[in-house]
């Protein structure tokens, strides 16, 4: 079980325009969501989305199905591994995440801060 269902910051039905409209009316930096992702795959089942610098980040949540574990974004090796989403979600209010902007080739950092709820 990833852990995600009655959390407050796990929007169930909400779609990708959906959850970046939410962050940009939140317009505060840290705010996050996590929502289905949209290609409804086994081993990319979740997007964190992240507002940061008038920007609306979506982050893959990876399953690795060999450990039955959760990772962000694409593979990497040394990355950090959970046991749930809602791990990730904990550690990253305690632990900044490193944002990529893949079109500008630039990195930014936040802690999840403030949850939004779609409504």
């Amino acid at each position: 079980d990833a852990g995600v269902h009655n959390k407050v910051w796990y929007a169930a039905t909400c779609d990708r325009k959906m959850a970046e409209d939410a962050l940009y009316r939140s317009n505060k930096d840290g705010s996050f969501l996590i929502r289905k992702s949209s290609g409804q795959d086994s081993r990319q089942p979740y997007t964190l989305v992240v507002f940061y610098n008038r920007r609306v980040y979506n982050v893959p949540i990876r399953f690795i199905e060999s450990t039955r574990q959760y990772a962000l974004g694409r593979e990497k090796s040394g990355e950090e591994r959970f046991d749930s989403v809602a791990e990730i979600v904990e550690n990253h209010q305690r632990t900044s995440l490193v944002l990529i902007d893949s079109q500008n080739n630039t990195k930014d950092s936040t802690k999840l801060k403030h949850i939004v709820r779609v409504s």
